[in-house]
């Protein structure tokens, strides 16, 4: 008789290891169930917050600051971290990274990199101009001072004239609010204030763009101050019914300007081309003078748009353009 110790008889059964083996096997299999279940939980997390993170990103605006100019980006190699040596291909690299951020649905804004400013940037911050993290500071400084211009997608060419063209849009707002300040503090503007010039500039070029009527205009303000000469540009959609539709910054810098003039008693002056359709164009002119605008005879326009300003000589008229004496304006009280 063979001995049977405690529990030992079902080993012996047909068909129970097995049963014992196929336990074991499930219990295998759930676990490895369990496992993967497991993995694709925190797959699952992983790219939830993946997805979210892209989200977020999306959120997140940014800000290039580009090295327009061939001369500017020479000055910029003078440092180890700056690791471009072609102009070119900096900017090809450049418009590649714009439009990848733009597929990302990034907003994106560029401005325009000063090797000068950097440096004074840095000299007043007391960081290492050698570093690409006092270059990101530096672009951030220059997101929040304005002057910037966003990314639609436009190729580089056309992209870097309007960079350039703003930053010194901006540059020339600075300048003139700078005048105006002094102007103000020195008593320079004996009856009128910094305020009162700047208010007087905004119904100027209200009555402006209204005496001229319809169309599209474009504006030019020159003030000759403290030895150099300020010159804005300002571009009037008035060929719908309603108010002029201004450029903004744009209109502004041309206030500034235009007050700056008033404040200072320059002799500045402010001309205003005139395009409607199937009509010639037309031009007209105003002369500061007294804290407002006297406008100019039909021969003074003449005069000051055929006399070349360098030489003196005369030029000859534009063809298909009709030079037309200022419109009066009357002066608020």
């Amino acid at each position: 008789m063979a001995h049977t110790g405690h529990g030992g008889g079902d080993r012996g059964r047909p068909g129970k290891h097995r049963s014992n083996q196929g336990r074991t096997r499930n219990r295998s299999n759930q676990g490895r169930t369990r496992n993967r279940s497991n993995h694709g939980k925190t797959r699952r997390k992983r790219n939830t917050a993946t997805t979210a993170r892209r989200a977020l990103r999306r959120e997140v605006p940014s800000t290039v600051a580009l090295l327009a100019d061939e001369r500017d980006f020479t000055a910029m190699r003078r440092y180890a971290s700056f690791a471009f040596d072609d102009h070119g291909a900096y900017l090809r690299q450049m418009e590649g990274l714009l439009r990848a951020l733009a597929a990302k649905g990034v907003h994106t804004t560029v401005a325009l990199f000063d090797p000068v400013a950097y440096e004074e940037f840095c000299a007043d911050t007391r960081l290492d101009p050698d570093t690409p993290a006092s270059r990101t500071r530096y672009t951030a400084e220059l997101a929040a001072a304005g002057g910037t211009v966003t990314y639609a997608g436009q190729p580089i060419d056309r992209l870097v004239p309007r960079l350039i063209g703003v930053a010194e849009e901006q540059a020339t707002w600075e300048y003139a609010t700078a005048l105006l300040s002094r102007a103000a503090h020195r008593g320079d503007c004996r009856d009128d204030t910094a305020r009162a010039a700047f208010d007087r500039a905004g119904a100027a070029l209200r009555a402006v763009v209204e005496a001229a009527g319809p169309g599209v205009h474009h504006l030019v303000c020159s003030v000759p101050a403290d030895g150099t000469s300020l010159v804005a540009v300002l571009h009037a959609d008035a060929r719908e019914a309603g108010p002029p539709k201004l450029a903004e910054p744009s209109a502004l810098v041309f206030r500034t300007v235009l007050a700056c003039g008033f404040a200072l008693r320059s002799p500045g002056g402010l001309v205003l081309r005139t395009i409607v359709a199937d009509t010639p164009e037309t031009v007209r002119g105003w002369a500061q003078q007294d804290g407002w605008l006297r406008p100019l005879s039909e021969a003074e326009v003449f005069t000051a748009y055929c006399t070349d300003a360098e030489t003196g000589e005369p030029i000859p008229p534009e063809h298909g353009v009709e030079y037309r004496a200022g419109i009066p304006l009357d002066r608020p009280e």
